[in-house]
């Protein structure tokens, strides 16, 4: 029987480890989000154990080889070489760890909905290694009451009690892919906890190797912040790609327009307009949050609208591509197309949920013949759009002349678009990524 002796022991014993460094982690999942945050736990003291299913990942870690930018890569090797991060497959291994982060993807459905199957299974193999005084912490993006509603129950069939012999807590994470100046450690650390012991345990974890941590008063307001922050970026998106549509209609430059409003030094935040939106939480978290609010009978509308626009810009982007080829009295059946950029976003390797993948998609489907080169993305493996996998082709003169069209779906910085530009016939820019350059009659604009 459980004591409130024995509880305090459990808690007061962690706490100590964790204050102290002492404490052993365990990482679940060493993507994105993982890696990142393991490498910053190992580096302020604690010993970091990265469990992950795919094999290659655990070897990279444990031979001290980087595969994700954000990462360090001599801190990386510094780490593994001294035995503070070892990677490991099995999750027997985590009997021992005094804290497990889970850090897996939490994707949708074919029909737009939540797809909780990681945090799933990833919460059945935990619950049959549990042991009392450790503390579960969840990172996973995902709709508020994860972590109560889904999360807890199965903890709990443990035989375990929350609060007293182990502790649970969400903590989302905030990682942006390619950002030179917030990293893991200087992004302020959100944490709810299911109780208050279970808070405080999760705040002292992070403050060990985070440097603001903002407690918040529950799992579930933690995990609406995470997806209103980025619902919030997928509204104003969808805003300046309605604007961009509007403009397209009205023969007017939104490049300008955008540029013009932005002028004004006081309540206006400008967004880019685009080929639509990708990566691992602007497409995913609106549904996430449009879901669960219809549990309580409340249609998001103006998060739905958002998504609907946000949606339709690859296939705004193929009209696009139709009516510049119409201009050369050229179809898009048998053309030649080449995709500049099959990453979500500038300077990054992450093509997740990408939008020039669904413009690659589009394409083929009308019956061209396309390519892309992405200087950070080598190949992108079967996927969503593709039951094949495609490699990026080397970029020359010679592809770019026997192009009929070249489409700008990633404006990386390394590339000279101007030399793209004098060695193309059509060009099809998405990302407004010419702007500065005086030919541009070959070039025909979002």
């Amino acid at each position: 029987m459980l004591t409130n002796q024995t509880a305090t022991t459990y808690f007061d014993g962690l706490m100590k480890r964790l204050s102290s460094r002492t404490a052993l982690i365990g990482v679940v999942g060493l993507g994105y989000v993982g890696l990142p945050l393991a490498v910053e736990h190992a580096s302020a003291g604690f010993s970091v154990m990265g469990l992950d299913d795919n094999q290659s990942k655990v070897d990279k870690v444990n031979r001290g080889e980087n595969y994700i930018p954000d990462v360090d890569s001599d801190l990386l090797k510094e780490l593994t070489h001294e035995g503070r991060l070892v990677g490991v497959r099995h999750y027997q291994a985590l009997t021992q760890a005094d804290v497990i982060i889970i850090c897996v993807p939490t994707p949708l459905t074919a029909n737009k909905e939540p797809d909780l199957s990681y945090i799933l299974a990833v919460a059945d193999k935990v619950r049959k290694i549990m042991r009392p005084g450790q503390l579960i912490a969840l990172e996973s993006t995902t709709y508020p009451g994860t972590t109560e509603e889904v999360l807890q129950p199965i903890l709990e069939t443990s035989g375990l009690k929350i609060g007293e012999e182990f502790f649970l807590a969400f903590s989302p994470e905030r990682v942006n892919p390619g950002d030179s100046k917030y990293k893991t450690r200087n992004t302020p650390k959100l944490v709810g906890g299911v109780t208050d012991k279970c808070r405080q345990a999760a705040e002292v974890l992070y403050q060990q190797s985070i440097t603001q941590v903002i407690p918040v008063t529950s799992p579930r307001v933690a995990e609406l912040s995470k997806v209103f922050e980025n619902t919030y970026r997928a509204v104003n998106i969808a805003l300046v790609n309605e604007l961009a549509l509007l403009c397209d209609r009205m023969q007017i430059d939104v490049w300008e327009v955008l540029e013009a409003a932005g002028t004004k030094p006081f309540g206006i935040q400008i967004f880019q307009p685009g080929p639509g939106v990708g990566g691992h939480c602007i497409p995913l978290d609106p549904f996430y949050l449009s879901w669960k609010a219809r549990e309580y009978d409340f249609p998001t509308r103006f998060i739905e609208l958002a998504g609907e626009i946000n949606l339709r810009m690859p296939y705004f982007v193929v009209d696009k591509i139709t009516r510049a080829m119409n201009t050369r009295q050229r179809a898009i059946n048998g053309a030649r197309i080449l995709l500049l950029g099959i990453a979500y976003k500038k300077d990054i390797d992450d093509e997740r949920e990408s939008p020039a993948l669904k413009v690659f998609e589009l394409l083929e489907q009308q019956g061209a013949h396309v390519q892309f080169h992405d200087p950070y993305v080598p190949v992108v493996k079967p996927h969503t759009f593709f039951s094949r996998q495609i490699r990026s082709v080397a970029l020359d003169e010679d592809l770019l002349e026997s192009q009929d069209c070249v489409v700008i779906t990633t404006d990386h910085s390394c590339i000279d678009y101007e030399w793209v530009v004098n060695h193309s016939d059509l060009v099809v820019d998405s990302r407004n990524a010419t702007k500065n350059l005086f030919k541009t009659t070959n070039v025909i604009r979002l």
